[in-house]
């Protein structure tokens, strides 16, 4: 039986949201923050716009986009933008995963639009994105969180589409390219990439997406943080730091010194190379050990941000689907006991495993260092 290793991460957070904060972050870093002043004095939008400003040019946001902060994290971000662009055209809704499967269900089941194409695919897979039908609105996530499952590059989306193209980034967004001239509703949250902390989402709008949130008007009634127009106009000011609700400025601080670490260490092409030296590490793992594999198969759709893992072991595949998800928690119980790695199951509705996050302010050297803990508590629970 192995012995317990040595080494041990120095950061043992490997949550898939809220994730690890950036290297060296302290609650110092929160000392500037404006607590007990409004969100609609000048330093209270100074400090929104600021995220919103670093955000843009940080992603590469293109001329003419729109880019705001919303309440309820990605969730708020997608739901608004579900409820207030869809309805004029028929919609393709992809879905590989739990969140995915989500904004099927909300389509179908709450806004209940009558010409709705589902494409689905299991977990560790993609469906068939040659059957996506661009004269139609369609719904897609960037990157699973709960599969570990991307897609591959922009390429299948049609250039000269018909309808809006609506992408749920909230795993990708600054850890992977998006193609922004391929897309037309970007969203994403504060606590994936950058560390950030929960509650506030973030949404992109096209010139195109505009268009039509100037020209359609919806058939159910908008709750008020849905609303992104007034009179038929878009309310500019939620895209200059005019908040639909009262942010924490806390959670802004947070973000802005995020962001700021971020441009310090060479921006977005900084942020995607220290994700991908994450999943590198863990694929030379996997590589040399028998008994697990990642469930994405295809290196070509895998994550570099949530790594999902899958026990291949005979012994483990043998027992129910039940005492498998048993197994694997123990095994991540076993690492939280020891304090080497936290929230390290993976999601509720996917298969029984391991989930690391690999996200940008992951030190790759504390991956290495947890991959000998996960092989030790592995073999006390076969054991």
């Amino acid at each position: 039986m192995l012995t317990k290793p040595s080494v041990r991460p120095a950061n043992p957070n490997f949550s898939s949201g809220p994730c690890a904060k950036r290297p060296g972050w302290s609650v110092d870093a929160l000392s500037a923050t404006p607590v007990g002043r409004s969100h609609r004095a000048k330093i209270g939008k100074e400090r929104l716009a600021e995220v919103i400003d670093r955000s843009a040019a940080i992603l590469g946001l293109p001329d003419g986009w729109r880019l705001g902060i919303v309440p309820a994290s990605d969730t708020g971000a997608v739901e608004m933008a579900l409820w207030s662009l869809l309805g004029p055209r028929g919609v393709d809704m992809l879905a590989w995963e739990s969140f995915g499967s989500t904004w099927v269900s909300d389509v179908l089941k709450q806004l209940k639009l009558p010409d709705v194409r589902v494409l689905e695919a299991g977990y560790g897979a993609l469906p068939d994105l040659s059957q996506v039908d661009f004269s139609r609105d369609v719904v897609f996530t960037w990157n699973g969180t709960t599969s570990g499952v991307r897609v591959p590059n922009g390429d299948w989306i049609a250039e000269d589409r018909e309808g809006l193209v609506i992408c749920d980034a909230t795993s990708s967004a600054f850890a992977m390219e998006m193609a922004w001239d391929r897309l037309d509703v970007v969203t994403w949250s504060w606590q994936k990439v950058l560390g950030g902390e929960g509650a506030h989402g973030m949404i992109a709008l096209s010139p195109r997406a505009v268009a039509r949130l100037e020209s359609h008007t919806p058939a159910w009634p908008m709750p008020k943080i849905f609303r992104l127009t007034s009179g038929g106009k878009l309310i500019e000011g939620i895209f200059r730091g005019d908040t639909i609700n009262t942010p924490s400025m806390v959670a802004v601080e947070d973000q802005v010194d995020a962001l700021k670490w971020a441009e310090s260490i060479g921006g977005r092409p900084a942020l995607i190379a220290r994700s991908q030296q994450n999943l590198r590490a863990v694929e030379d793992w996997v590589a040399r050990t028998p008994w697990i594999d990642f469930l994405a198969k295809d290196p070509a759709i895998r994550s570099w941000t949530s790594i999902c893992l899958v026990i291949t072991a005979d012994w483990f595949t043998a027992l129910s689907e039940d005492d498998r998800a048993k197994a694997a928690k123990k095994i991540a119980s076993l690492l939280d006991a020891e304090g080497v790695g936290y929230d390290l199951g993976s999601y509720r509705d996917a298969p029984a495993g391991l989930r690391i996050w690999g996200g940008a302010t992951v030190e790759t050297s504390d991956i290495e260092a947890l991959l000998p803990w996960i092989e030790w508590a592995y073999e006390q629970v076969k054991a």
